[in-house]
C-alpha cells in the first residue's frame, strides 16, 4: 500500500464557493438596507419569532408602531411616512436578516455530511471554525449595531463606529472563507519563491483593509455630504477650488469629543473623508506598480491573470468612488446605487487581491488516499 496526494471531493470545493457568493450577497444587501433607511425597521431581535414577517393588517401596523415609537429616525426624517413604504424599509432589513439564517442551514448540513464523510482536513477545519466564530460575532454586533439607534435621540442612523465593526466582522469572514476556498480550490501553486513580490503583496492587502473599514466610517456618517466634489473637497465663494474642508483649518475643531460626536459637525466625516480619499490615491500608485514588477518576472499564468484581474477591479472601483461622491447630495436617484456598488466593488477589490496573493502562498489542502502497489496491483489495472 502507499499514499496517494489527491485534490478533496469537488462537493466541498462547490459548497465553500457557494458560501463565499453567499457573504459576499449578503454584504451587498446590508449596504442596501443601510441606504434606504432601512437598519431600524426591526426594533426587537428574536431569532425563533423573527423568521415570519408580519402577517395581516394588525401585525403590520404593531409592527410601524413600534418603528415610530423607540426610533427618532421616524420624527426626524420620515415623520410622512406611510404603511406602505414601511414595509418597503421593513423588507429590506427582513431579508438581510433572513439572508443570514439561510446562510446558516447552508453551512450546517452539508457539513455535518462531509465531516462524516471525513473530506475535511485538519487545516480546514480550523479555517471554518473561525468562520463560525466570525458569522457569531457578526450576527452578535448586529444587533449591538442597531441597538444604538433604538430609544435615543442621540442618533437618527445606527452608530457609524458600531456599523463599521459589523461591516469590518463580515468582510474578515468573506476573506476568510474566500481564502479557505481558494486552498480547495486550488490545492497547488508556483510562485511561492517571490517573497519580496509575495510581501508587497500583503502590505498592499493590508491597506485595502484599511481602506474597507474608512469607507464603512465614511458611510456610517454619511461624510459623503461634507464634500461632495472631486478632485477638490469644496468650492470657495468666488469659485474657487479648495482641496480640504473649511472645518479642517479650524484648530479649535481638533478634540476627541468631535471624533466622538460626529453627528453634531462636520468635523470628523471631513476629517474621514480626506484619509479615505488620500489612501485610495495611494492604492492607486502602489497597485500598478505591483502589477508593472509582476509582469516583469517570471510568473506562472495564474498569476498574470490575476495581475489584470487586479488592474482592471482597481479601475472600476475608482470609477464608483468619484461618481459616488459627486453624487451624494442634491437627492440624486443613482446613489444608493453607486453607493452599494462601489461597497461590493471594494470587497471585489480585497478579493482580486487575495486570489493574487495566494498564487504566492505554499498551496492548499490534499486529500491523502490508499492505494495498492507492487505485483498484486498491477495485475488488478490488468484484470
Amino acid at each position: 500500500m502507499e499514499h496517494k496526494k489527491m485534490r478533496l471531493p469537488k462537493a466541498v470545493s462547490i459548497w465553500l464557493l457557494i458560501g463565499v457568493v453567499m457573504v459576499f450577497a449578503q454584504v451587498v444587501i446590508g449596504g442596501i438596507t443601510r441606504l434606504t433607511d432601512s437598519g431600524l425597521s426591526i426594533t426587537e431581535w428574536d431569532v425563533i419569532k423573527g423568521v415570519l414577517p408580519p402577517i395581516g393588517a394588525e401585525q403590520w401596523d404593531l409592527a410601524f408602531e413600534k418603528y415610530q415609537k423607540h426610533t427618532i429616525q421616524y420624527e426626524s426624517i420620515h415623520a410622512d411616512m406611510t404603511l406602505s413604504e414601511f414595509k418597503f424599509i421593513y423588507f429590506w432589513e427582513y431579508f438581510h436578516r433572513l439572508w443570514a439564517r439561510s446562510m446558516g442551514f447552508v453551512f450546517l448540513f452539508p457539513f455535518l455530511y462531509f465531516w462524516r464523510k471525513k473530506w475535511l482536513p485538519a487545516g480546514l477545519m480550523r479555517k471554518l471554525g473561525g468562520v463560525v466564530a466570525l458569522a457569531a460575532l457578526a450576527a452578535v454586533f448586529g444587533w449591538i449595531m442597531v441597538s444604538s439607534g433604538l430609544n435615543t435621540e442621540e442618533y437618527v442612523w445606527v452608530n457609524a463606529y458600531r456599523l463599521t465593526t459589523h461591516l469590518s466582522i463580515a468582510i474578515s469572514l468573506l476573506a476568510l472563507l474566500f481564502w479557505a476556498s481558494l486552498k480547495v480550490w486550488q490545492p497547488e501553486t508556483k510562485d511561492a519563491y517571490h517573497r519580496i513580490l509575495r510581501k508587497r503583496a500583503w502590505q498592499i492587502t493590508a491597506l485595502i483593509g484599511l481602506q474597507l473599514v474608512l469607507g464603512g466610517l465614511m458611510s456610517g456618517m454619511k461624510a459623503g455630504y461634507v464634500a461632495p466634489h472631486f478632485p477638490h473637497m469644496e468650492v470657495a465663494a468666488d469659485g474657487s477650488w479648495q482641496w480640504f474642508s473649511d472645518v479642517l483649518y479650524q484648530s479649535g475643531e481638533w478634540k476627541w469629543e468631535n471624533l466622538l460626536r460626529y453627528n453634531k459637525n462636520a468635523f470628523a466625516p471631513a476629517l474621514i473623508q480626506v484619509f479615505h480619499r488620500f489612501t485610495a490615491y495611494v492604492l492607486a500608485i502602489l497597485i500598478p506598480l505591483l502589477a508593472w514588477r509582476i509582469h516583469r518576472s517570471k510568473v506562472s499564468a495564474r498569476l498574470r491573470v490575476a495581475n489584470v484581474l487586479l488592474l482592471l477591479v482597481l479601475a472600476i472601483q475608482v470609477g464608483l468612488g468619484i461618481f459616488t461622491v459627486i453624487n451624494s447630495v442634491g437627492g440624486s436617484e443613482i446613489f444608493p446605487t453607486l453607493g452599494v456598488l462601489h461597497q461590493a466593488g471594494g470587497m471585489l477589490l480585497l478579493l482580486a487581491m487575495l486570489y493574487l496573493n495566494y498564487q504566492f502562498s505554499e498551496g492548499g489542502y490534499l486529500a491523502t488516499k490508499k492505494v495498492e502497489s507492487g505485483p498484486k496491483a498491477k495485475e488488478k489495472a490488468l484484470a
